[in-house]
């Protein structure tokens, strides 16, 4: 078969959300360097199924595309702002965190000024070719236009999928639902008598607040499962941040593969706790439940952990729990689940030519370089590089959006062997290493 068009370029970039459109940003003001980004979808869109109307974001505006490598570049969310006529009603509202509204129409905006990025791109087949000493991208255009570019190095940011545990896989589609699909399943929420969420997390703390909030206007009954030890807050304090910065994330790629291991599950906190705005607002509710009369239950329990789910004769959803201070097992009946279950990486097919090429851990995971590049067979000269898909590698503040833009800078700089973005030389107050040992 015969691609119809046919191009070289230095960088292509597989998958269009924030951080690759980040990577698009910081390589549009370079001369010499041509990239191009393909995402298979016809537009960028951001979280979608859980935009809440009163929705925050949880890191600052200066955790924009650019600002904390290039703050003077023309795509940043200051620049949004002046060119929305929006920027000085926004320094009046003194809240330096954007609505996820407002920050997915600032994402739009951006791609909307990058012809580098495009959408309706499906990315078939990677394959090296060692003759060339490139990769061979295969893709197909919205329009049924076949593809064929060439690069030598590639960036991976096609992002990760909803996650939905074996636990509750026997259910039906019409007993449960991710919470990334949770507003696009209005209908069914309005529906329910009962409405279960299981797990925690910010995702499922704004379902919870969104379903109390329902409840206290006469809505669903709802209960909230989680196999936490508590509903944990978020541990955004500036000291521990210190942890999520550049710094950090050098000195941890430096441990062992066991140690970096059993940091990312002691440090689970800093990304899957709850913001302690949600945490009061979910108490306000509940508070405010107790001067009202006749509403539909309302049930909270952690330490709980869900261990299969069914649906009986009767029709009713059944999810068979335990208890997990006394191992107690016992049944939860409901009508609907919704799963804040998280986001797990994606292996995608597309990459398979290449599989045996890519390098991996005791544990199967791609070996990742502090330069974000994957570890490749010997011989070959092209260079992959990952964005959040890194985690195991680099630290649990992989997926945050305040370390993309320095990613993404550190990617670019490694691309073209020298300096274009100066990396923060010191990001923290901590020292993390270990001092000298004594004479």
């Amino acid at each position: 078969m015969t691609d119809d068009i046919i191009s070289r370029h230095d960088v292509i970039a597989i998958g269009c959300g924030p951080f690759n459109l980040g990577l698009a940003a910081l390589a549009s003001t370079v001369d010499d360097l041509d990239l191009v980004v393909l995402e298979e979808q016809p537009e960028l869109t951001w979280h979608r199924g859980m935009m809440f109307g009163n929705a925050s974001m949880q890191v600052n505006f200066l955790a924009d595309l650019v600002t904390l490598v290039a703050p003077g570049h023309p795509l940043s969310f200051l620049t949004y702002l002046h060119d929305m006529d929006r920027l000085y009603t926004f320094t009046v509202r003194e809240n330096f965190f954007p609505s996820r509204r407002e920050y997915e129409d600032y994402l739009r905006w951006a791609a909307a000024r990058l012809p580098s990025v495009r959408f309706s791109h499906h990315v078939e087949e990677v394959r090296w070719d060692a003759a060339e000493e490139c990769f061979t991208v295969l893709s197909v255009r919205g329009d049924g236009t076949r593809l064929r570019m060439t690069a030598r190095n590639l960036v991976l940011g096609i992002g990760t999928a909803p996650y939905t545990p074996e636990a509750l896989s026997d259910l039906p589609p019409s007993a449960l639902l991710h919470t990334s699909d949770y507003v696009h399943r209005a209908a069914d929420v309005s529906r329910a008598g009962k409405i279960t969420v299981v797990g925690s997390g910010q995702s499922g703390a704004e379902v919870a607040a969104d379903l109390l909030g329902r409840n206290l206007e006469g809505g669903p009954a709802v209960s909230w499962l989680t196999r936490t030890a508590s509903f944990a807050p978020l541990d955004y304090t500036k000291m521990v941040l210190e942890m999520t910065t550049p710094a950090y994330m050098q000195y941890f790629h430096s441990l062992p593969e066991e140690v970096r291991d059993r940091l990312t599950r002691e440090q689970w906190q800093f990304y899957k706790g709850i913001s302690t705005d949600t945490l009061e607002e979910i108490h306000e509710l509940l508070y405010r439940r107790q001067l009202e009369h006749g509403l539909a239950e309302v049930e909270l329990r952690f330490g709980i952990t869900v261990e299969s789910a069914a649906v009986d004769p009767a029709g009713r959803t059944v999810l068979t729990c335990r208890h997990r201070d006394t191992g107690q097992l016992f049944e939860h009946i409901t009508d609907l689940v919704v799963a804040a279950t998280g986001y797990r990486n994606r292996p995608p097919a597309f990459l398979n030519p290449i599989d045996d090429l890519l390098l991996r851990d005791a544990g199967g995971r791609h070996q990742v370089r502090l330069d974000h590049s994957v570890e490749l067979a010997e011989g070959v000269t092209g260079r992959v590089f990952v964005a959040n898909a890194e985690t195991h590698a680099h630290g649990v503040s992989s997926p945050n959006l305040d370390i993309g833009a320095v990613r993404n800078a550190t990617i670019l700089n490694a691309i073209s062997g020298r300096e274009i973005y100066r990396l923060p030389k010191r990001s923290a107050f901590t020292s993390f290493e270990a001092p000298p040992p004594a004479r």
